[in-house]
């Protein structure tokens, strides 16, 4: 579905179909010349996410979809994402082709404002429009094509504009996530990330193949990747901004394509689903994608080691020890524990040779983060306080929660007691799964600030919220990356 926006006059096209946002209590504000049914409007009360609707009696609108905001008070962009997800999604089920979503002055000024508002529309829009049929052999036509927002003042315009960028880099992760193993492995997620590269001339992608892995030491990368014919990837994106850069920032994404445990093999009930084991690697490509549609005044750096973990004769088996392109040695316990090895290598890459000011890495690294937090949290952990909050105040704002983990260095020291210089699980009597996670990478970046988000709740199998969770991959992530980077 195309989104666009349009100045609001006094004055509405002729259209299908008007989308029209109203508060608790409140009577709806129509646009000029619509008019509708006193029934229907006594009937309509605002509640949150209610929906009523009804045939126009005038004006340049056919019907007139009512959806209701909840009490003023309250409206936050969340509420504002999920009534407008609800509105795209009515308008598809009753087959109109093109939709408006009107906002009045008082409802915009709601939410953060006229920007604030004009983006969550379109987030909610566009992202609650989505639906992934790429597996289909004859995918059912979608029957709302095109959709735009009526309201006046050239900030909501902003907003929209930010919005659609926002979405459709959700939704490009979405895609990349929900594509099955065969159809996403090391070389696609490559060519994917040549591929916004070329679209767009303030982004560049170099890709590392296994011959040059091999040169700077990435012997945990190439570990994780021997059981595999596929050969791994190691991405490189860098995003250059129009004015002078205020520093540099690194994205670091796990891009397992299959994860069937190595050696250490997973049970195979729902084994299908670690095609999702890319999702960090799909939130860095989506959070690119909207970058070339914005600008944020810092060199970002998109970094993604790329393979599958996969069982033959030359995987790695429990007990292994191979060598970082740090030169830190490590055990290999239990082959399933192999995102924090290859994001491993690719921090200390990232360390040594972007330098960044920030990295931000992404991984479904844990099983453990689902049994503390479920699936509506991501686990955070920061080295700065400074770092912590932004990513907190960002996920807020965007709707993609996170929750402050510790670092405990005790989990480090049961790290270092093996024969190499750490194993890649702490023993069992330690428990706490997903800070031991954190502890490994730890290890493998000196210097920047660094923070690291356990999405492996929240990448998929959330609870269904309007404009994303339910089945499928939700693309957790990109937005909120990009959110950081606008709040800086």
């Amino acid at each position: 579905m195309k989104f666009t926006h349009k100045n609001y006059s006094g004055k509405l096209s002729r259209t299908a179909l008007v989308v029209v946002f109203a508060c608790e209590g409140a009577r709806p504000k129509l646009p000029g010349g619509v008019k509708l049914p006193a029934a229907a409007l006594e009937d309509f009360k605002g509640a949150a996410q209610k929906l009523r609707l009804c045939d126009a009696t005038a004006g340049n609108a056919r019907r007139v979809l009512l959806v209701g905001l909840g009490p003023r008070e309250q409206v936050d962009g969340e509420i504002v994402r999920r009534a407008a997800a609800r509105g795209a999604k009515k308008a598809d089920a009753i087959s109109v082709a093109n939709a408006v979503f009107f906002v009045d002055t008082s409802c915009a000024k709601l939410a953060g404002g006229e920007e604030a508002f004009g983006c969550a529309v379109a987030e909610g829009a566009v992202m609650g429009h989505y639906r992934y049929d790429g597996g289909k052999s004859a995918p059912k036509a979608r029957k709302l094509k095109q959709a735009c927002s009526l309201s006046p003042g050239t900030a909501f315009k902003r907003g929209v504009a930010r919005g659609v960028a926002l979405a459709e880099g959700n939704l490009f992760a979405r895609d990349l996530q929900n594509k099955a193993g065969n159809q996403m492995t090391p070389t696609k997620l490559a060519a994917e990330a040549r591929g916004l590269a070329r679209r767009s001339p303030r982004i560049s992608c170099k890709v590392i193949e296994e011959a040059g892995m091999k040169k700077l030491g990435m012997g945990l990368l190439l570990g994780v990747s021997a059981g595999s014919s596929e050969p791994a990837k190691l991405i490189h994106l860098v995003y250059k901004p129009k004015g002078k850069s205020r520093g540099r920032v690194a994205f670091v994404g796990k891009g397992l394509t299959f994860d069937a445990g190595g050696i250490s093999l997973k049970p195979s009930r729902g084994m299908e689903e670690m095609r999702y084991d890319m999702s960090g690697s799909a939130a860095v490509l989506g959070a690119f994608h909207a970058l070339a549609r914005l600008d944020v005044p810092f060199e970002v750096h998109g970094i993604v080691p790329s393979s599958e973990n996969l069982a033959d004769g030359l995987a790695t088996k429990p007990g292994d020890v191979h060598t970082s392109m740090k030169g830190t040695t490590v055990e290999v316990i239990n082959t399933d524990a192999e995102g924090r090895l290859i994001l491993a290598d690719a921090l200390h890459y990232t360390c040594s040779k972007v330098k960044p000011d920030t990295i931000i890495d992404l991984a479904t690294l844990t099983g453990a983060v689902v049994m503390g937090l479920g699936h509506e949290i991501s686990g955070l952990y920061s080295t700065t306080d400074e770092l912590r909050d932004a990513l907190s105040a960002a996920a807020d704002a965007c709707g993609e929660r996170v929750w402050p983990m510790p670092h405990i260095e005790a989990f480090v020291d049961n790290l270092k007691e093996g024969p190499a210089d750490l194993r890649n699980i702490c023993t069992p009597n330690m428990g706490g799964g997903s800070i031991a996670g954190a502890a490994f990478l730890s290890q493998f970046v000196e210097g920047p600030a660094w923070a690291h988000l356990d999405i492996a709740g929240t990448a998929w199998n959330q609870k269904a919220r309007d404009y994303t969770g339910g089945k499928g991959g939700t693309g957790v992530g990109a937005r909120l990356l990009v959110q950081y980077l606008q709040d800086l």
